[in-house]
């Protein structure tokens, strides 16, 4: 036998199990070995606790272990531990009583939390971040052992011996506290808005209190107060500094300058002073805004702007007024750098401050967008019969037709014939003749006829007009327009016409003279429109399609118009049919001779026929589009741009747009890439 034999059975004579392990406690057992094969000792310690192991193959080498009073199986198995631990091996547990025995190293990623000597914890955190957490940890951990931080859950996962986890959670108990202090400095003096973004700037820049101290400053403008979260000492610093702050702000300038940034300062003005209870002034810049006289957008299509007062000097003082506590403001407005100039006690400059604040936002666009569909037709048939017997020199009776809805006049042209043979006074022949010619020239569709002498000396004459007229029409228009919010804003595209007013003569009936009106016919779209808190916008809103129906006298002017005003609330995006008209127009005509007219089949000879008809359906719809930042605004541009140049593309195989836009704005077009890049230096355009 070999010394490894004999020793592996004086060490299992020598351990006999009484209970099986782990919960025996009465068998106890020495144990003496030196330079022993650690794959020898691993099976030992299987026969004496009954538990069974897998050996990784990169477990080798020898151990000594030595034992100067008797083990129980519990501790016998805890020396096991020790000993592969200290020879660079864990004992990672599979379950039921099965261990792998494997490199310390592998053992991290392979642990579990239940009951095992090498462990996986999962400690969440409340009040520390993880990965500084993580940081702090690392100390304490074995050469083998990790932490890494969950950021999504805010946890730290260790993996290392028991014991080793033990102290990490019991370090991180001790770090994961909340220690931080809230304060609430209000202020009497300064703006709270201004102070806690000048502490915010101090802290940033590393000249405050703390460059580090992790003090969230945040304003709350309702009570002009500041709160402060942090670290005891450093909430102490920096509300002490605010107060400070405040205090001097009482000595501080009575003069402020405010530089708006998206409003109007001259708009912004007269807001102020009637706060202050001063009467305001209104500039030329402030009334340059577009106003309609009239109705909400004028009448006519005409813009009237109402009258302003002189532009006040820059920075002149536009008057004083008391504050709330008795004390004067001086407010200024200064044109060149459209700014507010405020000459106040502190917390009226403060007041005003958070005033102009709210106020100088930046608005948004709105795109109002119309569709104005007319789609008409009209029919109309005419029948008319006419027929004359007559004997110039009256020896026989007079017998004739005439309607007014038929054409051409027969008894012109008979009077006109008449004059040509000489059987009729010269006058009256010329008379008849320029009737006839003008019947004739105003006769439309097909007409037919035929005459001459009948019965020796009677002139016999008839005629038959027959007329049918169709048509139709389809228009459609879309003005559109950009504006921002609450905001007025006009689009015409049409012709200005000159409309008689009045006319007058000299008393010698010379100098005549004419006074015009110049009036706007076309397409107008006149809007206001106002962004309401749930996304939607109210419209008011004015829409005039005008067109020549017929000219007068070469100088007046008979119109047709269609118009809406109102007043609507839309949603974002949606199309609202905004009013319309549906028109169906049918009249008929007849003329005939009494009793012979109502004679079946033979009655058409003596009587005249007119039918029309009209139909016109009118409709107007609106859709607006809230543009919030530039992408959205972009993204309009972009789409019309397009559908001009796809036009263009389509007619002349290249878009000249986009020549424009190289050529004059020296820029690309707002597009997507396509076949017709940008040109180069040197290159003419394709």
């Amino acid at each position: 036998m070999t010394f490894r034999s004999i020793l592996r059975a004086a060490t299992a004579l020598a351990l006999l199990p009484v209970m099986a392990w782990p919960h025996a406690a009465v068998a106890q057992s020495t144990i003496n070995l030196r330079e022993a094969d650690i794959r020898a000792f691993i099976d030992d310690v299987a026969k004496v606790t009954g538990a069974s192991f897998v050996i990784d193959p990169r477990v080798q080498g020898k151990v000594s272990v030595v034992s100067d009073r008797p083990l129980s199986r519990t501790a016998y198995f805890e020396l096991f531990l020790a000993t592969m631990r200290a020879n660079g091996y864990v004992a990672v547990p599979m379950g039921q009583g099965q261990y792998r025995v494997q490199p310390a190293e592998a053992g991290a990623g392979s642990g579990t939390r239940e009951g095992s000597r090498f462990a996986t914890a999962v400690v969440p955190l409340t009040h520390i971040d993880a990965q500084s957490a993580v940081e702090s940890l690392r100390p304490l951990l074995s050469r083998n052992g990790t932490a890494a931080a969950n950021r999504a859950g805010n946890a730290v996962i260790v993996a290392d011996f028991a014991d080793n986890i033990a102290r990490a959670r019991a370090a991180l108990r001790e770090i994961d506290r909340d220690r931080t202090n809230a304060v609430v400095v209000p202020l009497k003096n300064a703006g709270a808005r201004d102070l806690a973004q000048s502490l915010a700037q101090l802290m940033q820049a590393g000249t405050g209190p703390d460059a580090r101290s992790g003090v969230s400053v945040v304003p709350v403008d309702g009570s002009n107060a500041l709160a402060l979260r942090g670290e005891p000492g450093q909430v102490a610093k920096v509300a002490a500094m605010a107060r400070e702050l405040d205090a001097r702000a009482i000595d501080g300038s009575e003069i402020r300058v405010v530089f708006m940034r998206h409003a109007d300062a001259a708009a912004i003005m007269p807001v102020l002073q009637q706060l202050m209870g001063q009467q305001p002034t209104i500039t030329a810049s402030a009334a340059a805004a577009p106003q309609l006289a009239g109705t909400p957008f004028g009448g006519a299509g005409q813009q009237q702007a109402q009258p302003a007062a002189a532009p006040a000097p820059a920075a002149a003082s536009l008057g004083v007024a008391a504050g709330p506590q008795g004390k004067k403001a001086i407010i200024a407005r200064y044109e060149g750098a459209n700014a507010i100039i405020i000459s106040a006690a502190a917390d009226i400059q403060r007041q005003l401050g958070e005033v102009i604040r709210q106020l100088d936002t930046q608005r948004a666009q709105i795109q109002v967008e119309a569709i104005i569909v007319e789609i008409s037709d009209s029919a109309a048939q005419q029948l008319g019969v006419q027929w004359l017997l007559a004997d110039p020199d009256g020896s026989r009776p007079f017998l004739s037709t005439n309607f007014s809805n038929a054409a051409p006049n027969l008894l012109a042209i008979a009077g006109a014939v008449a004059g040509a043979q000489g059987t009729i006074p010269p006058s009256a022949g010329l008379a008849f003749e320029k009737a006839a010619v003008e019947s004739l020239l105003g006769t439309t569709g097909g007409t037919a006829g035929f005459g001459g002498r009948v019965f020796g000396n009677t002139l016999f004459g008839f005629v038959v007009n027959a007329v049918k007229n169709d048509g139709d029409s389809n228009v459609l228009s879309t003005p559109s327009i950009m504006t921002l919010d609450n905001q007025p804003a006009r689009i015409l595209v049409g012709q200005e016409i000159p409309v008689t007013t009045g006319e007058a003569l000299g008393q010698n009936l010379d100098n005549s003279f004419r006074t015009v009106q110049r009036q706007d016919v076309g397409i107008q779209l006149s809007v206001k429109p106002q962004i309401n808190a749930g996304g939607s916008v109210t419209l008011t809103i004015k829409q005039v399609v005008s067109s020549i129906a017929q000219t007068i006298d070469d100088r007046d002017f008979v119109l047709n118009k269609r118009e809406i005003e109102t007043a609507v609330t839309v949603g974002d995006g949606q199309i609202l049919a905004l009013g319309g008209l549906l028109d169906d127009n049918e009249r008929k005509s007849l003329q005939k001779v009494p009793l012979l007219g109502d004679i079946p089949g033979l009655g058409a000879l003596f009587r005249s026929n007119t039918k029309t008809r009209s139909k016109t359906n009118l409709m107007v719809f609106i859709r607006p589009t809230i543009v919030r930042d530039r992408a959205e605004g972009d993204a309009i541009t972009a789409a019309r741009w397009d559908s001009v140049r796809e036009a263009q593309i389509r007619r002349d195989g290249f878009p000249s747009l986009d020549a424009l836009a190289y050529d004059y704005l020296r820029t690309l077009p707002p597009y997507k890439p396509t076949p017709f890049p940008p040109p180069v230096a040197d290159q003419p355009l394709p």
